[in-house]
């Protein structure tokens, strides 16, 4: 439906049958809306690579590496003219950093974004960025952590995007990534995926099949309140966190719950919960029942141990697609639908 046919459809029903009903006709139709999905990747294929965020100091080795990785998979590799620039804690200036995301974007010739590393630094750019040549030349974004800002601008501007490894994550040593890599191929080429999770006696058990959306908690928080907030209504919300005190996290989610973030939610998936830092006052239970008792109003089905997030385990997800969860004490699923 386009927007001036919504427009009157919403028009017409404020008329005739007050705001409730328009409302109802306006979440209809946001419901009907399917996001795009880029074409996958094939050989030949360019995959950009960008640095948004923070510094790459003394990380070449890294990005030589995810350059060969690409170049291994029939893939051209394209490194923007500033990943190396430093600004203080940011891979270059706010602008810098922008003009090179802003020029992948913007180049028919490229075929996915791939974020060099995370850090702190891209929800300082999002304003600065335009999407007009995206939507008429889709293409995937790679990334996670700091990136999740990225992620939810994308997703609002209609597009599914792939949460996977950085090129930081190829150190000398790769023990422990056989799967972040194959994954992230798979998602990359358009192969399905699917998990099957550690069992937890923390499990809320359900079934549900929805879309999935998500990222980094911390930055879920730090969008909140703003145009690059994501509507979890009807989704399955990923969560993932490193380097954070417990109480820090049931503040996060404190606030997400206050404002209404969980109201219709379809259900959790939660990531890893890397290097919590102890606070002087214990805070007295697992980071698993804090989350359910953050949760406890909601009867949605919540799955803990999904391999993703920061560990070297950083199984790759396509955000906006549907997945059918099934959650059990034993075992949980996740099934893409590709």
């Amino acid at each position: 439906m386009s927007k001036i046919s919504l427009l009157i459809v919403l028009f017409c029903s404020v008329l005739f049958f007050g705001t409730d009903t328009a409302k109802q006709v306006e979440s209809s139709t946001q419901k009907l809306q399917k996001l795009i999905q880029p074409p996958y990747l094939k050989a030949g294929d360019t995959v950009a690579i960008v640095a948004p965020s923070g510094i790459l100091k003394n990380r070449q080795a890294e990005v030589q590496r995810a350059v060969k990785l690409l170049e291994s998979w029939g893939l051209h590799a394209l490194v923007g003219k500033h990943v190396f620039s430093q600004d203080n804690h940011f891979a270059g200036t706010d602008l810098e950093r922008c003009e090179d995301f802003q020029k992948a974007m913007d180049n028919p010739t490229v075929s996915a974004i791939w974020a060099a590393r995370g850090g702190y630094g891209t929800v300082r750019i999002l304003d600065k960025l335009d999407y007009t040549q995206l939507k008429k030349n889709p293409k995937w974004l790679i990334g996670y952590s700091d990136i999740t800002a990225l992620h939810n601008d994308f997703h609002n501007e209609g597009f599914e995007t792939i949460h996977a490894m950085m090129c930081t994550s190829l150190t000398a040593d790769e023990t422990g990534l056989d799967q972040t890599i194959a994954t992230f191929k798979k998602a990359l080429f358009g192969e399905p995926l699917a998990y099957t999770l550690k069992g937890s006696n923390y499990n809320k058990v359900g079934v549900v099949s929805a879309p999935i959306v998500g990222g980094n908690l911390t930055m879920l928080h730090t969008m909140l309140g703003s145009k690059s907030s994501i509507d979890t209504s009807g989704k399955i919300l990923f969560i993932e966190e490193i380097g954070e005190y417990k109480y820090h996290v049931d503040r996060m989610l404190q606030s997400l719950k206050r404002a209404g973030y969980f109201n219709n939610c379809a259900g959790v998936l939660v990531g890893d919960m890397t290097k919590m830092r102890k606070n002087t006052t214990a805070w007295g239970s697992s980071i698993e029942q804090l989350i359910l008792d953050a949760l406890s109003d909601y009867d949605f089905p919540i799955a803990f141990n999904m391999p993703a997030g920061h560990e070297d385990d950083n199984r790759a997800m396509i955000l906006g697609q549907d997945v059918e969860l099934v959650v059990g004490k034993d075992q949980s699923t996740v099934q893409f639908s590709k």
